[in-house]
């Protein structure tokens, strides 16, 4: 049984003119139903996977790993439009619920590393301004151990890694048991390695109870075992199999024959 089952259509509210609406695949759905523990949302550039993706997010109040969360960052305005217009379908409550844009992990590593050091300055503060006694071995040790648990859980130095190690780092970390989580486009900093490393995790969390729903124009992490692939096409969502989507039989084509694709460059 999923977190997020499905959405509909609300009947009374009347969506206003103007973006996100314009976007066929906005106008056009009525509804959607889950019915895998992970669902992919194909499309073009500019065909509104992310935005629905985001509105989903919202929708489900999920958190936001990046530097902003959902109700104030502004390039997530279209979003929160787009989620008004729904109701969302639970059948239970997730434990955690986090959205994370691959553009993201760099301002949240900073977030992180500013909130590490924050912590190692409160243990030097406490040791030097309090007196001598149980008092301070407390809360120096306190301040410390929260220390170690952000460097347990995120490295010592989470902006000294590259992007993609700092992603997988990330997600190793924040993806917790009995979680709904949307990942807009996770292969950006990935190498085509780093990506099965991604879907060996996300198997993994699948077995623990989760749930996701992942936008992407990655042919390697779309083969995910039980997936289901919704691709936008026509302005509207459509269930295809694998060998179907055209971001696998493009990317099969030019790597059986790549010189008949680039004769004309």
């Amino acid at each position: 049984m999923h977190f997020l089952s499905a959405i509909r259509r609300r009947a009374d509210i009347d969506p206003p003119a103007g973006f996100p609406w314009t976007l066929p695949v906005a106008a056009n759905l009525d509804g959607l139903t889950f019915q895998a523990p992970v669902t992919f949302l194909v499309g073009e550039n500019g065909s509104g996977k992310s935005t629905l993706l985001e509105a989903l997010a919202v929708g489900m109040q999920a958190v936001a790993a990046g530097s902003r969360d959902l109700a104030r960052d502004p390039s997530l305005g279209p979003a929160r439009e787009l989620a008004r217009g729904f109701r969302f379908v639970r059948r239970r409550h997730a434990r955690t619920r986090l959205f994370l844009r691959a553009e993201d992990v760099l301002g949240f590593s900073r977030r992180i590393a500013d909130e590490a050091e924050a912590l190692s300055g409160i243990a030097e503060d406490l040791a030097r301004e309090l007196p001598e006694g149980v008092g301070r071995t407390r809360a120096v040790g306190l301040a410390r151990a929260q220390r170690a648990a952000f460097a347990a859980r995120y490295g010592e130095d989470p902006e000294g890694r590259s992007h993609g190690e700092t992603f997988l780092a990330l997600l190793q970390g924040r993806l917790a048991p009995d979680g709904l989580y949307f990942l807009d486009e996770p292969e950006t900093p990935l190498s085509p390695t780093r990506v099965l490393a991604l879907m060996a995790i996300l198997t993994d969390r699948i077995a623990r109870g989760c749930q996701f729903v992942i936008a992407t124009h990655s042919p390697i992490l779309m083969a995910l075992p039980g997936a289901e692939i919704l691709v936008i096409d026509g302005g509207r969502l459509a269930a295809t199999p694998y060998d179907a989507v055209e971001h696998v039989r493009l990317t099969r084509a030019f790597l059986a024959e790549p010189a008949r694709f680039l004769r004309d460059l």
